[in-house]
């Protein structure tokens, strides 16, 4: 609470990587309930503009390195949870 919080998420990919490439990060609360996209990436960082988590997530990530990584600011223990990367970089999934 009250620091960074770093969401570390790395891939690898047997096709080149290009602005094809997809990033979202999905987020269900502790108590369950729907899951929600936080954040996605397709060339340029989309972070979320509703819900919780609105103009506290930033990019981190650098896809070249494999790297799809983001950080919370301000962390409370309301945030708890389970986060899901996924990264599609087409043909590859």
């Amino acid at each position: 609470v009250g620091e960074q919080a770093l969401l570390k998420c790395s891939f690898k990919s047997s096709s080149p990587i290009s602005e094809n490439l997809l990033v979202y990060w999905t987020y269900r609360p502790l108590a369950g309930g729907q899951m929600e996209t936080i954040f996605h990436y397709q060339s340029v960082p989309y972070p979320t503009t509703v819900g919780k988590f609105k103009d506290r997530i930033s990019w981190v990530g650098n896809v070249a390195n494999g790297d799809a990584s983001i950080a919370i600011q301000s962390p409370e223990m309301s945030d708890n949870g389970t986060f899901f990367c996924s990264v599609k970089n087409p043909p590859d999934v």
